[in-house]
């Protein structure tokens, strides 16, 4: 047995550092030793709120579901991976049976089991904690000189791979991005990694805007400040191809689709409860509104795109918090003027 310490929610702004034992690997599956982190808008939520909407905490969870780590054992008929290994953990697990599955759309998995939800009961126990056995399935290895913080922004940026492929053709495109979190500016990295011609973006912080910036943005506009520079954008039925909607602020998706142009794409990432969105405008100009949830075979293809340096998401992680000060990481993340990414650091 491995002592480990985790961090679980009780309920709302209940969060604890606790200690539990973890048995050794069965067939098939790995022990990983966790390295980095990512606090996300749902852990966040979570322990702010209780849950997420009509979604509630209603026993002790483990939160997070985006981290790396190194293989620590490996169970019976384990192949392809080592102690030593590093590795991105993908917390998706389709069951691969049901109709959806079967169909090819295994991110709309009827069972889908996904690491640190309270949609089901019990819930599935999530990643912050210093080890955890999981199926080898799970893992995605990853070369010695990988970054392992830069790896646990995996799941973040399958996110934004997946809207991409569901936005269509990109290459060459005028892209609105509108709100900077950490999903509107990975949506950046892949509209610039897919060859857009220019990228705008909105939020209302300058600090997030900056890292934007960074991550392939060519204009960052504050709308708290300079909201009047998006009429230029409105001017002649619209002017952008495509945009990826971020915020769920209905005020930012007047704005996209006041700002695309007829047949343009609005793919809404960004997810709340009833917001208006302007349907006369959408038909009129034929817009194109397209959802888009989590991800399946982007997930490789996120951890591919960050080991070989296609896209650099270092400029994301804005802070670093070592598991007992885990509060004040919570509160930090939740600090949108001065936060992006922050990330819980374990012991691997």
């Amino acid at each position: 047995m491995t002592t480990t310490r985790v961090c679980r929610l009780y309920g709302q702004n209940d969060l604890r550092i606790e200690t539990e034992e973890v048995a050794a690997p069965g067939p098939g599956q790995v022990m990983v030793a966790i390295a980095a982190g990512g606090i996300c808008g749902s852990d966040m939520h979570y322990l702010s709120d209780g849950g997420i909407g009509t979604i509630r905490v209603r026993e002790p969870i483990i939160l997070g579901h985006e981290a790396s780590g190194r293989v620590v054992a490996v169970g019976e008929g384990v192949t392809g991976l080592t102690p030593g290994d590093g590795v991105a953990i993908n917390p998706s697990r389709p069951c691969g049976t049901c109709g959806y599955c079967t169909e090819g759309l295994p991110m709309h998995c009827l069972t889908m089991r996904f690491n640190g939800s309270a949609i089901r009961l019990p819930h599935e126990q999530g990643l912050f904690r210093d080890h955890l056995v999981l199926p080898a399935t799970q893992c995605i290895k990853v070369p010695d000189s990988a970054d392992l913080h830069a790896v646990a922004c995996a799941e973040p940026l399958a996110v934004c791979l997946h809207a991409a492929r569901m936005a269509g053709e990109i290459a060459g495109k005028r892209v609105l991005v509108t709100g900077a979190g950490p999903i509107g500016i990975l949506c950046v990295a892949a509209a610039a990694a897919a060859g857009a011609a220019e990228i705008v973006v909105t939020d209302l912080q300058d600090a997030v805007l900056e890292v934007a910036r960074q991550m392939g943005a060519t204009r960052t506009i504050n709308v708290a400040r300079d909201g009047a520079e998006m009429a230029r954008y409105a001017a002649d039925k619209g002017y952008f191809h495509l945009a990826f909607e971020c915020s769920a602020a209905g005020p930012a998706i007047a704005s996209a689709v006041a700002s695309l142009r007829p047949r343009g794409v609005l793919v809404q990432v960004g997810v709340t409860g009833d917001t208006p969105v302007p349907i006369n405008a959408l038909v009129a100009k034929e817009i194109q509104f397209q959802g888009t949830h989590r991800f399946h075979e982007e997930f490789a293809e996120a951890v591919e795109a960050i080991v070989s340096g296609k896209i650099n998401v270092a400029p994301i992680v804005t802070g670093r918090y070592p598991l007992e000060e885990a509060e004040a990481a919570f509160k930090a993340a939740a600090d949108r003027s001065k936060s992006v990414k922050v990330h819980l650091e374990f012991n691997a």
